[in-house]
Formats: structure tokens, C-alpha cells, sequence
């Protein structure tokens, strides 16, 4: 997927644009990935990061029921259907997100009290993968931002916790620094491997990392978080 510095593409320039809108406009026009998706048909450059973790990880072999939390704009999802599409999947979002063939999505909070009962509801069986890319939108200060986004990465983990079947996978993004001790110690509980990964398509600049859980143990009663 390289591209030789003869094919980069350069945006022409607009008083009324923003430095910073301008760079980032350049930088998806120059995006291999971005190109990608758009050529595969893809909502998001966001799928990649998906396939590569599931190319490390084997995530998706044997998933039948799938849970996207923090679905929008619904690339992960595509993925999984075209990976596994036999698969129930269940994707919650607070934007807004276009339809997708085999996917029931719900636009409301997933910190709502009643969203899990939804997405369950919706599923009709425990989930044996959960997969967040959920995020909080940043304030511009580094520790807040963390903190708030660790707070959708921990009630995500207790989703699955909770709900997963016997051997299921959960991930989860997380930031520079990876997963808080807390939860990362309720993680080895609970399922038999904990590790940390950056995909490829995660861009180099970007402090993202995802936390990979597999081999959820024993069944969703005898958990306690």
C-alpha cells in the first residue's frame, strides 16, 4: 500500500479553511488506508485496524454473536460481516449511523442504564465477542481526557464481563499507557490472555492502543466484576 512521492496528492488551498482543518483534509487525501476503504467500500479507515488485530489475534474465528459498542460510522461492523456473515450483530452508537444489511444498531447512550438490556434483548444469546472503539469526545486536557475515555474502556469491560459466553474475546481502545492497573488486573481475572496491541493502520502519531481479552472464563452467572 505505498505510494511513491510522485502520487501524493496536494489540496488546493482555501482562505476560509482552517490550518488545522487543512492539514487534517491533506492528510485523509494522502491516507492509504482511507483510500483503501474507499475503494473496498468501506465506512472508515477504522476497518483495517479491526482486520489486522483479527489477522494477529484470530479474533473472529467462531464468533456467531457480536457486540459494537461505539459503532459509528460502522466500519468495524462491516468487517466483521463480510469476515463472519452468518454472525447476529448488535452496535450502539450516540450519533447517528446509515443502516447496515444484518446489523441492528441502537442511537442512544451506552451508559444508559438500560442500554445493556437492549443490546442483549436485540441479541437473543451471550455474546462471544465484544469489540468497543468507543472514545470520549477531548476536552484538551490530557489527564481528563484519559480519565474520561477509561471510563467508557471500564464500563465496556464490565459489559463483557457480564455477558460474554464461556471463551469469549473482548477490545477494547485504549490510550498511551495502555489499560489502568485496576482494570487490567480484572481482566486477568477474568479471561486467560491480557495483551496490548497498535495495529499498522493505527496511525504512528496516534497514542491508541488496543487491549485484546480472550478466553472469557467460566460462564456469565459465576462472574463477578
Amino acid at each position: 500500500m505505498s505510494r511513491s512521492g510522485n502520487d501524493r496528492q496536494r489540496l488546493k488551498s482555501n482562505k476560509k479553511r482552517k490550518a488545522s482543518s487543512h492539514r487534517w483534509l491533506s492528510r485523509q487525501l494522502n491516507d492509504p488506508y482511507v483510500v483503501k476503504a474507499k475503494a473496498e467500500g468501506y465506512r472508515s479507515r477504522a476497518a483495517y485496524k479491526l482486520a489486522e488485530l483479527d489477522e494477529k489475534f484470530s479474533l473472529l474465528k467462531g464468533a456467531r454473536a457480536v457486540v459494537d459498542l461505539g459503532i459509528a460510522p460502522g466500519g468495524w461492523s462491516q468487517y466483521v460481516a463480510k469476515k463472519n456473515p452468518q454472525a447476529k450483530i448488535v452496535g450502539i452508537d450516540l450519533l447517528e449511523v446509515d443502516p447496515l444489511p444484518g446489523v441492528t444498531i441502537f442511537q442512544m447512550d451506552f451508559m444508559a442504564d438500560d442500554a445493556p438490556e437492549k443490546l442483549m434483548d436485540a441479541l437473543g444469546e451471550a455474546p462471544d465477542f465484544v469489540m468497543s472503539d468507543m472514545a470520549a469526545n477531548t476536552v484538551g486536557h490530557k489527564q481528563t481526557d484519559h480519565l474520561r475515555t477509561m471510563g467508557l474502556v471500564e464500563a465496556a469491560a464490565d459489559f463483557a464481563i457480564r455477558t460474554l459466553a464461556e471463551g469469549g474475546t473482548f477490545i477494547a481502545k485504549v490510550f498511551a499507557g495502555g489499560t489502568d492497573t485496576a482494570l487490567l488486573n480484572v481482566l486477568k481475572k477474568h479471561f486467560t490472555s491480557v495483551k496490548h496491541a497498535k495495529p499498522p493502520a493505527s496511525r504512528k502519531d496516534s497514542s491508541e492502543w488496543y487491549v485484546i481479552a480472550s478466553g472469557c472464563k467460566g460462564p456469565p452467572e459465576s462472574r463477578e466484576v
